[in-house]
């Protein structure tokens, strides 16, 4: 068996020994202008573009079969300046065919190509007339129908420029590789690429390459991938009078804040834009996309329905979508009316950038709407954002037990926020409601709340400084905590100056209620109040500020007996003090007058001094509270009973 293998070996060691002779001949004898002559012309064939060699040529057949081009530009015959500029073209040959003094190229290898697309503002660009050239020359019957399987792209870069939106980008360490029709018609690419600062896989497939350069309808599958942003398509596509896309979109980002920052987008000031999901049948024309079947999901809010995206000069996104759950709090988790952990109004200024950057116009409909701690029941409701102006309108929402609809208007005026709020809430319940909205937990109840307010300001404090506008408030079958009317009027009745006790305790019920309230510039006007209970009355009139949020109240409390109401004991009272915990002691020149044995005194004290003395020692009686200040016709009449 040795033997034979050393027998049969012998011969083929010669036969590797004559062909490895044979390679090293031909690298002789073949005539390289004949070859690099041969290379040009094949790539031609293929590409449709001329070789502009400025550099050294290597031409090499043994080990490696290849030729390479230095400093290579690639032009249509007609054109002035090149496709692109390539630092390196290698052409691989086939051995085989190379032997027998054919030279066909394999595959091709661009070193540093660099690439420049410009777009003309009539959507021309300076390839429409490479494309062409290539077109012509894979067209069904054309001349010298010879390809190459593979071009390899590496550390390639592409400057784009967009002539009519002023606008460019650039693509850095572009590491593609070409899968050229041969035999089939088809053409894909994979790859990768650095845009603006991340590294993105992508990959395309087009069922039919030469109807595409044409701009004739083909199959299209494109994908990509990157760490802020994944996007695939699945469809046709087209490019006739203007880029013409349909098929299935699917988008998923793990932040579309981040992905709006990194595709050169404003995103939406505050909180939200987390994790987003979208997959819909999309239509492309131009610059809009027509989306149908839409299932879009964004911080855990899942909504069906339709969309259409334009960007013709001005980014435009319309949307009808609808949804069983929808949690609006992480848009507003960053907005705060009131500073942290204090009673003052927020500061802190406004970010109206996102209101100039995009119109919408939006509807939304929920079974179930969260927004903070308040949770609606079915709710429909717009949002239209055109020229920086934002207009929300609610048609109807279920809300603290009953239904709420209005509007709700922000304009921007340079870095001033112009609001306008008007609300309609019918058979609320008052405590949720007012607690809410206002900051006010002592009432309960239910009832009607209108609401019209207006004002401009930079933040909070601002708007609070210049509200203007009317509210108004009916309810019945409720109560006020903080103190007890009725039995407070009857201890004093009884005992007008047995000690204050403690005023802030308590409830007073009610069977009606009313508030007429009315703004100007972050002053609210009392001009009716009227709390009227089962065995009592209570009247208001006076101030509040917005701006301070506190109040400064004058009223009356009265005891009323069961026939027509008549007023029984009438005690004026003040409230005073923040809004979270006001104030709310008696006159006590009004109990001091009900005391017999007071009244006398009081009388007799005309000195103002002497009078003011004694009234600090009768106020320790009445419970320390600082009393008001008597009007002129008290101190004029002092018999007189209030």
């Amino acid at each position: 068996m040795a033997q034979g293998m050393r027998r049969l070996g012998t011969p083929i060691v010669a036969l590797l020994a004559l062909a490895l002779l044979a390679l090293t001949a031909s690298s002789w004898l073949i005539n390289r202008d004949t070859l690099r002559q041969a290379v040009e012309m094949q790539i031609r064939s293929v590409t449709g573009l001329d070789l502009v060699v400025n550099g050294p040529i290597d031409i090499s057949v043994f080990p490696g079969s290849y030729v390479s081009f230095h400093d290579v530009g690639l032009k249509d015959g007609g054109s002035s300046g090149p496709a692109l500029q390539v630092d390196v073209l290698t052409a691989n040959l086939r051995l085989l065919p190379l032997l027998l003094q054919r030279f066909e190229i394999a595959d091709l290898m661009l070193l540093r190509p660099h690439i420049h697309v410009l777009r003309f503002a009539d959507g021309e660009s300076n390839w429409t007339p490479f494309i062409q050239s290539i077109a012509r020359a894979m067209k069904p019957g054309a001349e010298n129908q010879v390809s190459f399987s593979e071009i390899r792209v590496q550390d390639g870069v592409l400057n784009y420029e967009d002539a009519g939106n002023h606008a460019s980008e650039k693509l850095d360490d572009i590491d593609l590789s070409l899968a050229w029709p041969s035999i089939s018609r088809s053409f894909a690419a994979t790859g990768q690429f650095d845009w603006r600062g991340e590294r993105v896989d992508g990959s395309i497939g087009i069922g039919d390459f030469v109807a595409a350069l044409s701009g004739d309808r083909s199959g299209v599958k494109a994908r990509l991938s990157s760490a802020p942003l994944k996007l695939a398509f699945d469809g046709t596509a087209a490019n006739r009078t203007s880029a013409m896309m349909e098929g299935t979109l699917t988008i998923d980002s793990p932040s579309l804040r981040n992905a709006l920052q990194w595709t050169g987008q404003v995103p939406p000031a505050g909180g939200g834009f987390g994790r987003f999901a979208l997959k819909a049948r999309a239509n492309v024309v131009g610059g809009s996309i027509a989306l149908t079947n839409v299932n879009v999901e964004l911080d855990g809010n899942v909504a069906e329905g339709v969309m259409t995206y334009s960007d013709n000069g001005r980014q435009t996104l319309q949307a009808t979508l609808a949804a069983d759950a929808l949690d609006f709090t992480p848009y507003i988790s960053t907005f705060r009316l009131l500073a942290s952990g204090a009673r003052d109004w927020n500061r802190q200024l406004f970010d109206l950038n996102a209101l100039s950057a995009t119109d919408l116009d939006m509807r939304l409909s929920a079974a179930r709407v969260t927004v903070g701690p308040s949770k609606l029941g079915h709710t429909a409701f717009g949002a239209n954002l055109r020229g920086g102006a934002l207009a929300l309108s609610v048609g109807e929402a279920q809300v603290y037990g009953g239904i709420a609809r209005g509007s709700f208007a922000v304009s921007r005026a340079d870095t001033v926020a112009d609001v306008r709020a008007q609300f309609q809430f019918t058979d609320v319940d008052l405590q949720s409601c007012v607690g809410e909205l206002f900051g006010i937990n002592k009432l309960s109840g239910h009832g009607n709340l209108n609401v019209s307010l207006t004002a401009s300001g930079s933040s909070p404090f601002g708007l609070a400084q210049s509200l203007d506008g009317t509210a108004t408030l009916t309810g019945h079958d409720g109560a006020i905590s903080g103190f007890n009317v009725e039995q407070l009027l009857k201890r004093l009745e009884r005992r007008p100056l047995s000690g204050g006790g403690n005023f802030r305790s308590g409830t007073t019920p009610y069977d009606n209620l009313t508030v007429s309230v009315k703004f100007s510039d972050g002053t609210a006007t009392a001009e009716d109040v009227r709390i009227e209970g089962p065995g009592s009355r209570v009247t208001l009139s006076g101030t509040a500020s917005v701006p301070a949020r506190e109040y400064d109240l004058k009223g009356v409390a009265s005891l009323t007996s069961g026939a027509g109401g008549a007023s029984a004991f009438d005690l004026p009272f003040v409230v005073q003090g923040p809004w979270d915990d006001p104030l709310i002691f008696p006159d006590p020149e009004s109990l001091i007058r009900r005391a017999p044995a007071a009244a006398p005194l009081l009388d007799a004290v005309k000195d103002h001094k002497t009078r003011d003395a004694v009234r600090s020692v009768i106020e320790r009686f009445t419970g320390g509270q600082k009393a008001a200040a008597p009007d002129a016709s008290a101190s004029a009449d002092p018999g007189k009973t209030n």
